[in-house]
């Protein structure tokens, strides 16, 4: 799912193409797209783009008239961008956003159509689709270690909780536990004031990052190659790689359709977490430590 740094890369690379441009024409080619019925699409037709803004995960266009077009990618949904007026193709084309200047086209890989789109009236109706979480950017260590302790959780769901905080997921999460050096199992109310502090300044700093390097590619074209796993992570999508930071092999906790990347060397003090799946399965057999982690391998 595109997360914080992704949706500031689209925001930047739109801003340049659709802000001052007359959205001529909305075309739907999947009924299960549009998840609101006041106000009807076609009263967003004819309306110059006024400015863009970020929901969580969502990308938000404001046209005149204090109209908004909210865009939830979910996990597959990618945006792209064509010539005007540029024919929808085979199921994976959801919708075109026709502009004067080219097409701003929705896809959405897979079977399941989870992508969104809501016509909103009003800046205050933009709440309804915001799940409250806290912006990391204005918000102060007091708040940061408030929000995220006001529950006892894993640091894991708590960084990837949309209540908690905005706009991050899965793969941010893994690489801001590595540059914090915690572990992704911690429980919120059992860190220690130093462990808040790099947490906090890992956040930062890891998103930070990413949405200049992102922002900076996009600048080159538009940004076509969305994904969860790139060049440069430290942890995420590297299962069995070397740790940039110690060079221990990057290790996983897989549950349902996501796994969680980390370092054991950097993160918990060696120990191996046990994969649910796995360790369901060899019991009491489940390696605790790197060193039983490969001797279990050589086995």
């Amino acid at each position: 799912m595109p997360e914080l740094p992704d949706i500031a890369a689209y925001i930047s690379a739109l801003e340049s193409r659709i802000v001052g441009e007359r959205l001529d024409h909305v075309r739907l080619n999947s009924a299960f797209l549009l998840r609101s019925a006041q106000p009807p699409l076609a009263s967003v037709e004819g309306r110059t783009v006024r400015e863009l803004r970020r929901v969580g995960k969502r990308i938000v266009i404001g046209v005149e008239g204090d109209l908004w077009l909210a865009l939830h990618l979910m996990i597959a949904g990618r945006l792209h961008w064509s010539g005007a007026g540029v024919n929808l193709v085979g199921r994976r084309s959801l919708a075109a956003f026709d502009f004067p200047n080219g097409s701003l086209v929705l896809t959405e890989a897979g079977t399941k159509h989870r992508a969104s789109l809501h016509v909103l009236q009003g800046g205050e109706s933009l709440r309804s689709i915001d799940a409250g979480g806290i912006d990391i950017f204005s918000s102060d260590l007091e708040l940061f270690h408030a929000t995220l302790s006001a529950e006892n959780h894993t640091l894991k769901r708590a960084l990837t909780d949309p209540r908690l905080i905005s706009g991050i997921g899965n793969a941010y999460s893994d690489e801001i536990l590595h540059a914090a050096q915690l572990s992704p199992i911690a429980l919120t109310q059992k860190l220690k004031p130093e462990e808040w502090e790099r947490l906090f300044a890992a956040t930062r700093h890891t998103l930070e990052y990413w949405i200049a390097r992102l922002r900076t590619e996009a600048k080159a074209g538009f940004p076509e190659k969305v994904t969860a796993f790139r060049k440069g992570m430290a942890v995420h999508g590297r299962y069995g790689e070397p740790c940039p930071r110690c060079g221990d092999k990057v290790l996983r906790i897989r549950y349902a359709d996501k796994e969680t990347n980390y370092c054991a060397g950097c993160q918990t003090g060696g120990k191996v977490l046990a994969d649910r799946s796995l360790s369901r399965l060899l019991g009491a057999d489940w390696p605790r430590t790197l060193d039983e982690l490969e001797a279990l391998k050589r086995r």
